[in-house]
This record gives C-alpha cells, structure tokens and sequence, in this order.
C-alpha cells in the first residue's frame, strides 16, 4: 500500500465515523454498562467482534431491543454464540444477542415450534420483516451462559446489512466513561531475517521503557542492522469495568511518517482468524503473551490494517540514525506514546537464531505434502503465513507433526492408511490428537483403508478406537417418584473419547425437547404439560457417540395435572 492510498484510507476510517446514528440505539440492559470484552480484542483465534456485557455475575436479565425492527434470524448451538437473536433494523444495521439463556414471547414460541418441527435442539432459521415484528424496549430475550461462554455476560453486536460487516459499538454512541491512556506493558525489537541484529541479537528482544516528564516513554536505543519490526503487548481500560480489554488503535511512525497501523472501527467476520497472523504466535504459545506485530514478514489480508510499501518493516543501514514512535489510542483518544530511538550498529549478534533446520521445509504460499509409513500431510498453499522448517516423523504409529507453535489459517489433510483392522472395526475408529494420555476426538472420514482428517493445529496424532457407550446418569433418582412440583427434569451425559454426537429425549414414545449444555454435561428437559400424562409417564432418552456406539436410559415418573 502506497502512501497516497494509506492516507486516502485513514481519512475514509474518520469519516465513516460521523456516519453512524448516535442516539438510535437504547442499551440491550437495564443495569450501567460495564465490560468483560470490548471490540475487536484479542481472542483464541479470533478477534472478538463485539462487545460482552457483563451481567452481575448472573443469568437471568432482562434482554432489550435497542431500537424497532424485526427478528430476522435464531440460531441455537451447543457451541458459539449460543442461543443467539439477530434483529434487522430499519436504519441498515442488525444486533445480535448472544449466549442467552431463553428467548421471550413469542420469539420463544418461535423457537421451540421449529425445535419439535425439526426434533433437535440446535437450529437455524431465517424470518421475513412480518413474521417476529418487535419494537425498541421490548424484552426479547433472558441473559445467560449458553455456547462458548465462560462465564454469565451478554455479547452484542451490530452489523452492516450491505457490507455484512461488524461495526464498532462505540461508534453509535454506546460509550463509556474512560480517562485511562491504554497500557503498553512490553515492547520488541524483532530481527526480520538472517542478515538483521537489533541488539547484539538475531532473536527478539525485549526493551525497557523509561517514563519522561511529558507523559510518553523513551524506549532503550536500538542498535540495528538489517530489516528490524517492533511488536507491543498493550491492552486498555475503562472507569468503570475494571478489567483489561482491546486497544482501539495503534499505529507506527518512522521520522514523523506513518509506515504501520491497525484500527478497530469494523471487522469482517472471515478475517477473525488473521488473529494468529498479527500476534507473535509462537511467543503467545509458550508465554501466553500476546505481542503485537507492527510489521507483517509476509503481507496478509486483514482490512484493518493499513502499511506503507515495506509493510512497517525498517532497514538499518550505515549511517541511519532514526526514531520511530508508537501511539496506542483508546476511542475516547486517551494515548500512550514510546519514542524509539535507532542508529545503525555492525556489532556482531551475540544471541543467535532459535531456528534448526530439517529435512521438511514449508513454503507458504505452495503445496506441501509428506508421507512416512502409513502417514501422509497435505498442506495446500496458503495454509500458513510464513515459511518455516517442519518437523515430521511416525514413530510406533504415531505421528508427530511439529508443535502448536505455528498457527495455520485454513485446514490442512492427515491420511492414515490401516490394511490391518477389520471392516467392523474400522466402524469404531477415528483420527485423534493425542496429548499427553488424553485422547481428542477429529472428525474423520472413512475410504477404503483409509482414514483423513481435517486439522489447523499441530500436534500428536493416531488411530484410536471407541467401542465404549455414552454414560447417563440422574443427580438424583426419578425412578417411581411424584414430580408434580418440578419444573425440569435433569441428566448428566458423559463419553469419553470420541464425545457426544446426538441426544434425543421422549416421553410416552414422543420426542421431546432436551437442552444440552457441553460445559457442565447436563441434558435439561422443562416440563410441558400437554405432553405429560396424569399419572404415571414414561421418559426415554438416547445418546450416540461421533462412532455410533448409543446409550438408552429408560425410567418412569408420576406426575400430576390436577390443581
């Protein structure tokens, strides 16, 4: 990118920002806002593209709409966002309300109707303006925990309708109050290839920060040779939520000339994953630090980011003296600010390169495959960010495919060929991560001898075989018992190894719904009392796992109708 698009960009960034209604939308809560996860922060593979109310610790809150609109979408999951609500607006913007613990009214109606139609609890279904109208205020939905949550919150989201893009909450007036200049807690130096030192190091190197009278930091002096980046672990707060979340913007300057930034003002969701590029990936698996960088070794295309041509990468050379300078601003333009003092140095490195060379070497942007015994890995190109040396052995029939030190952005093949175990065995068996003793379910197809499995993570690999059921149990027994009080019933459901694949409940030989909840392995059943009987009622319930060994529980309940 050139320095007349950079700026053509930027100015495009600002602009946008007027764009957005600021006073259209109401809270989805009742109670002050406060923030467990802001906008475009840092997450497991991903960038996280909303904000995460926190909620008292609590489910149960009342959801809102924040402005009229209409459903336009449900999707229930075990996994994810949960049970998510989607609402079209009619100024060209849809909210999502993720991880609830019910819907309200008649979007609850809605939901269990298609849930019997479909007989499954996890469903996905598209509304038209008419069919679920609601309007600003209403309660559409009870906060919860439900999907990939960790714990009690709301995660909002606003959407473009054209673009599909994620828009900053910020931006439409949803702000907090924050008087606090983010925190920049490490700052590196990084070697860009084999010819560069920074500091007497071919590896990256941590520098100090000392503060000044004017606010800003002073960075120890570089003294470099070659192409050098610098990466930042920063994160920023609030006044009120009391906890470390996403900076909204920082960028790079080189003698007062922008050459790197990011700004998280939209998102576009198949980018998420870009995450794994723009951290020091490696550093974040072995420190759980997440670094940065403000450069990129090989281009990748994260709109968020805009670089001049050498993509926020230095070349020291003889007689450069330079200082580069980083801001890290929040929304509300609160700023830190390092000056990075730089001068060319021919000191040899002392600290040497932490790579060793194999006999298997990746080429990002090129088909890689690699057969050993019965084992063969295919890397289709662009699977990776950057060339790396591989490491990959069988040994005793398990394959060791390097570590999860290198993050891969799409899936890549591992085949295992088995001419040994019979046809009804082979039924049984599955590819699975082996870590340690423990043994982690891939899902894996099956032809001829052959087994495959798609993947984005390093690690141990092997054949593993599952001939053992489900379990299910009751907290309490119902066997026989009076649960005329009860609103739910409730069963706990484990398997331990290839894991739960369907689930399905009934009562008097009809299906009825059963809530799963992987996090605490329960199966939830709320009683509706025109499918019960007076008297005596029969439950039945069957679990499969992903091999298709299956467990029936089987037991019988009085209830009764009267009043």
């Amino acid at each position: 990118m050139n320095f007349f698009r950079f700026f053509v960009l930027f100015a495009s960034i600002v602009s946008a920002q007027s764009h957005y209604p600021k006073d259209y939308f109401r809270l989805p809560l009742d109670i002050p806002i406060q923030l467990s996860g802001n906008f475009g922060e840092l997450r497991p593979n991903h960038f996280h593209a909303g904000f995460d109310f926190k909620t008292n610790k609590q489910e149960g809150l009342n959801v809102h709409a924040v402005a009229d609109g209409y459903v336009s979408r449900i999707k229930i999951s075990t996994i994810g966002y949960g049970k998510a609500i989607y609402i079209t607006h009619p100024n060209g913007f849809t909210t999502v309300y993720g991880h609830l613990q019910k819907a309200n009214g008649k979007i609850q109606d809605k939901i269990l109707e298609l849930q019997y139609s479909e007989k499954s609890y996890e469903i996905e279904a598209y509304f038209k303006p008419d069919e679920l109208p609601v309007k600003k205020g209403d309660v559409i939905a009870i906060s919860g925990n439900t999907g990939g949550s960790d714990g009690p919150h709301l995660h909002f989201e606003v959407r473009d309708n054209k673009t599909e893009e994620i828009i900053n909450p910020l931006f439409f007036g949803l702000e907090l109050k924050d008087h606090k200049n983010p925190v920049v807690s490490n700052l590196l130096v990084y070697p860009i290839d084999s010819q560069s030192v920074a500091n007497e190091s071919k590896r990256p190197i941590l520098l100090s920060l000392s503060l000044q009278k004017d606010g800003t930091y002073l960075s120890e002096k570089v003294f470099a040779r070659g192409r050098i980046g610098f990466g930042i672990n920063t994160y920023d707060a609030d006044d009120v939520s009391y906890n470390p979340n996403g900076v909204y913007k920082t960028e790079l300057f080189s003698n007062g000339k922008p050459i790197f930034g990011y700004e998280f003002d939209q998102m576009i969701f198949d980018e998420a994953r870009y995450v794994n590029a723009f951290i020091d990936y490696t550093r974040y698996k072995k420190t759980h630090l997440r670094i940065q960088k403000l450069f990129m070794k090989q281009p990748y295309r994260w709109s968020n980011i805009y670089q001049n041509v050498d993509n926020g990468i230095t070349n020291i050379t003889p007689n450069f003296i330079s200082s580069q300078r980083i801001i890290v601003s929040d929304y509300q333009e609160n700023k830190t600010i390092i000056n990075i003092p730089i001068e060319y140095s021919s000191k040899p490195a002392v600290i040497l390169e932490d790579i060793k060379p194999t006999k298997y070497f990746i080429k990002a942007k090129a088909d890689a495959n690699f057969e050993k015994e019965n084992v063969s890995v295919f890397f289709p190109a662009g699977t990776f960010y950057d060339d790396f040396y591989l490491n990959f052995d069988v040994k005793k029939e398990i394959l060791y495919l390097h570590e999860d030190v290198v993050p891969a952005h799409s899936f890549f093949n591992i085949s295992f060929e088995d001419k040994k175990s019979s046809d009804v065995e082979k039924k049984k068996m599955f590819i699975a991560t082996l870590n340690g003793t423990k043994l982690s379910y891939n899902a894996t197809k099956l032809v001829g001898n052959t087994f495959t499995c798609k993947t984005k993570t390093f690690g141990q690999f092997i054949i593993a075989k599952d001939t053992i059921a489900p379990k299910i149990t009751t907290p309490k027994s119902i066997e026989g018992k009076w649960l005329t009080d009860k609103i739910s019933i409730q069963l706990i459901v484990s398997d331990d190894l290839s894991g739960v694949k369907t689930y399905n409940g009934y009562i008097n030989d009809k299906w009825v719904l059963f809530e799963y909840e992987p996090k605490t392995k329960k199966l939830t059943h709320s009683f509706d009392n025109k499918l019960l009987l007076e008297g005596q009622n029969k439950l039945k319930v069957e679990v499969t796992d992903n091999v298709g060994n299956s467990a029936i529980f089987e037991t019988h309940f009085f209830r009764s109708q009267k009043k």
